[in-house]
Parts: structure tokens; sequence; C-alpha cells
């Protein structure tokens, strides 16, 4: 199951890479910012590195300082990658962390342009997944992600894996999909609902309970309050994602919000009305991740 999970999940990021989603185009500008990046963050990074696949911005609440050395999971595009490379300096680094061939490749030409104005030399990306990083023990003082935890298959060996990466004192700020409650069983058991980042969350306390089994202090899951239909804002998606289906569930991360990514649309018709019957917003949220690990 969780090799399927991964499989399905590759598949529909590796479209997503080649969608031509960016921030040149409004909708998508529109679901960033709804999610807390300003027109500025946006605008001093490649158009390219935002595809509105976030729930959140956790570069603005990591409280990065120069000289560290900060790991993105799930970095796509290398939009977070690239906001905290700015913010820890040519002496700090960020990594981005994907499985997905076709983000790599896109991050990799993302950098190129952003270095020919931002000639830092302190970015970098790797291929994996996510529950086990190619990164040494004890050597990151920040690990961020942006709607990325939800999709893993065993996010507990994720929290793990982070509180190994990190260096004692160091810490895990995330944005990400949450439940407030469980989910219809319709929803919980469709293959794209939890490509597109419902199905495979989990509750707020179960979360905040994984963190804790791993080892983390200072535990915090909070609900941000941001509304998840704000993924309707962008432009000419289909059907599941139609700015006149307020109650539709949002499949984010672009999974179906661009005509081109969808390459079965029986699958996406009837993905479409299974979710049109719910409002996300009663199950699910967007929610801020802090945790420490201790010294």
């Amino acid at each position: 199951m969780q090799s399927n999970i991964e499989q399905a999940v590759r598949e529909k990021y590796g479209a997503v890479a080649g969608s031509g989603l960016s921030s040149e185009r409004e909708g998508v500008r529109a679901v960033a910012q709804a999610f807390g990046y300003s027109a500025q963050e946006l605008a001093s990074i490649p158009a390219e590195a935002n595809m509105g696949l976030s729930c959140g911005n956790p570069t603005a609440f990591a409280s990065l300082r120069p000289g560290e050395v900060v790991v993105d999971l799930g970095s796509g595009g290398g939009l977070d990658v690239f906001l905290a490379a700015e913010k820890v300096g040519p002496k700090g680094k960020a990594i981005g962390i994907d499985m997905t061939p076709e983000m790599l490749a896109l991050a990799s030409a993302n950098a190129q342009k952003w270095s020919r104005t931002k000639p830092l030399g302190n970015v970098e990306f790797h291929q994996s997944t996510i529950d086990s990083l190619p990164l040494p023990d004890a050597s990151a003082d920040c690990v961020i992600s942006n709607c990325v935890i939800n999709l893993a298959p065993d996010k507990r060996a994720v929290f793990r894996e982070i509180a190994r990466v990190l260096r004692p004192g160091g810490r895990l700020t995330v944005s990400d999909i949450a439940l407030k409650k469980p989910l219809p069983a319709e929803i919980g058991g469709d293959m794209m609902a939890y490509v597109g980042c419902i199905a495979g969350a989990i509750l707020i306390e179960e979360y905040r309970n994984g963190l804790k089994e791993a080892g983390f202090a200072a535990v915090e899951v909070i609900d941000s309050g941001a509304d998840l239909n704000a993924y309707a804002k962008i432009e000419n998606q289909s059907g599941c994602c139609a700015p006149s289906t307020s109650s539709a569930l949002p499949l984010t991360e672009a999974s179906c919000c661009a005509p081109s990514v969808m390459s079965e649309p029986s699958m996406h018709q009837r993905l479409a009305d299974l979710l049109s019957r719910y409002n996300v917003n009663d199950y699910a949220a967007s929610v801020r991740v802090f945790a420490l690990k201790p010294t």
C-alpha cells in the first residue's frame, strides 16, 4: 500500500511540475498570498517556484537566522528553499528534499535563474523520500515543510527522521493539513483525495502525539484559520476546484487544479462528484506546527 501511495503521489506531482503553473498567473499568486506569502516574497524568487501548492508559509514563523542550516521536506519547485536561503545568508545553507525527479529538475532550473540575481551559493537539492533523509545526524538547525507531511504514508517515520537530522535545540516549523475530525469513509478511502492532501491527513491530536513520541518538546499544532477553499482562486482549474463549487474539497498541490494535470477524466469526474458534497473546512485545517528537539 505504501509503495502504491508513493507512486501515485510521484506521478501526479511530476505532472504538476510540467503544468506551467507559476506566479505569472494571477490565481496562483492569489493562493500563495491567501496562505501568507507577501507580494514582495513572491517577486523575489523565480515565478516557476510557486505553483499554488502551499497551505501556509513556514519561513514566516521559522525565525531563521544567518548561518543556520535549514532543510525543506518536499521542496517542489524551491519556493521555501529560496526564501529560507535569503534569511540564512551565504554562511548558512538551504537544502531541499523531494522524491519527484520532475520537481527536482524544475527546482534546479529555478536555482540557476535565482543565482543570477542572488549569488549566495547556499542552495542544494536532493532526491529522497522524507522518511529516509540523505543527511547526517544532527546536521540541521531547522526543518521546514509546506503541505507535504500529510502525503507521507508513515508519518511517525518522518517525525523520527526529522528528530535525527536536527541538532539538539533544533526546531521543526511546518505548514500542513490536519484533520479537525475524521473524514467520511468515502473520502478517507479515495486515492485521489490522498494525493490531494486530504485523505492522508491525520487528526490534530494525533499529529501532536506523534511528534511527542519522536522525542520533541514544546509541540504546538495550531489551526491557522485559513480558508482552504482559497485553492479555488487558481484560474482555469478543472471541475473539482471550480470556483462555482464553493463546498468542494480543494485538491491541493494542483493535483487537479490545472487541466493538463489530470490524465484520467473519469477518475477526475468521480472525485469531483464525491468531494462536492463536503465542505473541506468542516473536516480539515491548515495548521502551523512547531516543535523543539531537546538539548
